[in-house]
């Protein structure tokens, strides 16, 4: 068994989706022993670790959360790990341990001409925590490379180089209205009717679009979820809220100018997951050609519709693309799975990527 799956299945059988800490515990003592790197651990769990040197650094980087697995995941309090048909099952094979486990043996196997880091974050699904934390408390690369999925993304069989992706903002629109009895609608003012005119500016909005590297994609606004103000039955509503889904493209968002001038609205944004564009032409190729190397088919410069921890990077200055095992369907799935052959892909990729640096 390769070592690449082998650190795969292990990783997998760990859980992580309520507590982390076993699973850092597994990938900081993986690397402390099969590394000669410097490899920390810092105060919210996210494991770092750093080889080489240079004028020039670059990092893999992962995370080690899952999100909870479905009852046919779990064995007990374990996770079920399974290989069949070609491929690894179990919660958090696509997303994204199998990326790591690919990333620390290249890591491990890499001889470059730079600094060399690995980072795996906590706290990835629940807003980005470990990558919050590791950036404010001085964790810049010049370059990464994060492992979420690019697999399959221009071609079946093929592990492509994400060159861009959305992000995303949450926002509460509240619209006021006065209470009333129902038997007297009269006498209020009904939100969740005066909310029709929040509808109204909703289906006039216009979505900004980005073209990066010759591709152009598109940002969304979309009403998820309507709420009253926790009224009774028989009274008129006095307030409704509407959550808004958001979804942003590089360097342009969508306006609500047209909200905030609505009488008895209040928009309320919360800071979301930044997109990602990659900013050195150089860098992209150079990770294209690893990717090319490493596989018979021809990768492509691609777009992710999702949102990653590469946004918080690039907005905290370093280059990033994406790269990763993750077929699009896989992630957050009852029969999560990667393909052996892709994780080996993988591998290969961040190798190839870091020996060009």
């Amino acid at each position: 068994m390769s070592d690449v799956l082998n650190l795969t299945k292990n990783l997998v059988s760990v859980p992580s989706h309520e507590d982390e800490t076993e699973a850092g515990d597994a990938i900081e003592a993986w690397l402390t022993e099969h590394t000669d790197a410097s490899v920390t651990r810092d105060a919210v769990g996210n494991v770092i670790a750093r080889r080489g040197t240079g004028d020039r650094s670059l990092a893999l980087v992962g995370h080690h959360d899952v999100v909870p697995p479905a009852a046919e995941q779990l064995d007990g309090d374990e996770y079920v790990v399974t290989e069949r048909d070609g491929r690894v099952y179990g919660r958090g094979t696509a997303d994204m341990k199998g990326s790591v486990a690919a990333a620390m043996v290249a890591f491990r196997d890499a001889d470059p001409d730079c600094e060399l880091l690995f980072a795996s974050f906590v706290g990835e699904e629940v807003g980005g925590i470990g990558a919050t934390h590791a950036i404010e408390n001085g964790f810049r690369p010049d370059y990464a490379i994060v492992g979420e999925g690019s697999t399959n993304y221009s071609t079946p069989g093929v592990t492509d180089v994400v060159v861009a992706h959305r992000g995303r903002r949450a926002h509460e629109i509240t619209v006021h209205g006065t209470a009333a009895h129902a038997s007297e609608p009269e006498a209020g003012v009904n939100a969740i009717y005066r909310s029709r005119d929040v509808l109204d500016v909703f289906a006039e909005l216009e979505f900004p679009t980005a073209t990066v590297h010759g591709m152009t994609f598109g940002g969304s606004a979309v009403v998820t979820k309507i709420r009253d103000g926790g009224n009774p039955a028989n009274e008129i509503p006095h307030e409704c809220v509407m959550e808004v889904d958001e979804r942003t493209v590089p360097g342009a968002a969508v306006s609500y100018e047209a909200l905030t001038a609505l009488e008895n609205v209040e928009v309320a944004s919360a800071d979301g997951l930044p997109p990602m564009e990659c900013d050195d032409d150089d860098f992209a190729e150079t990770v294209l050609d690893a990717a090319a190397a490493a596989q018979d088919g021809t990768p492509e410069f691609v777009l992710k519709p999702h949102a990653t921890d590469a946004g918080r990077l690039a907005l905290a200055g370093t280059t990033c693309v994406v790269c990763g095992a993750s077929e699009p369907g896989e992630a957050h799935t009852a029969t999560e799975s990667a393909g052996v052959d892709v994780l080996e892909r993988c591998y290969r990729i961040y190798l190839n990527a870091a020996d060009r640096m």
